[in-house]
């Protein structure tokens, strides 16, 4: 059985961006300078859809309907010391799935201030996944750039 007081560590990741290829980052409240689109964990007994439409909305205010793309790719990486404390002792990795929403144009984010502290939309995928911070957020917005 799984010990639910224990962060679970698998998450998502998911790119907004445009028909026009601007990207949507977030800076997250901390670490400092840490740019990123909308991440997030699975709670126990969620799903990576359910959690990507969570995120999503708790981060930016974007409801995504039926335009979430489950972009069917999963990425593993080591859990960072400083944050392993939040899960399980045996756990060392984290899994993370990527979606991608689709805009006609941009929007205002609702940022959560808790999370994030500004937002910017990049007028290319390229410049938002050499702004991103995390090498598997760089390589998903490389991925949908082609």
């Amino acid at each position: 059985m799984t010990n639910r007081r224990y962060k679970r560590p698998e998450s998502v990741l998911v790119v907004v961006y445009t028909f026009a290829g601007e990207v949507l980052m977030l800076r997250r409240k901390s670490p400092n300078d840490f740019w990123q689109s909308v991440t997030g964990s699975l709670r126990w007994g969620e799903s990576p859809l359910q959690a990507a439409r969570r995120e999503l909305y708790e981060e930016t205010g974007l409801m995504a309907g039926c335009g979430l793309i489950d972009l069917h790719h999963q990425v593993e990486f080591p859990i960072i010391t400083p944050w392993r404390a939040r899960y399980a002792p045996n756990a060392r990795t984290n899994r993370e799935h990527w979606f991608a929403l689709p805009l006609n144009s941009r929007r205002i984010p609702h940022l959560n201030p808790a999370e994030h502290t500004a937002y910017r939309w990049l007028s290319s995928l390229e410049k938002g996944a050499q702004l991103a911070t995390s090498w598997t957020n760089r390589d998903a917005i490389r991925v949908l750039a082609g």
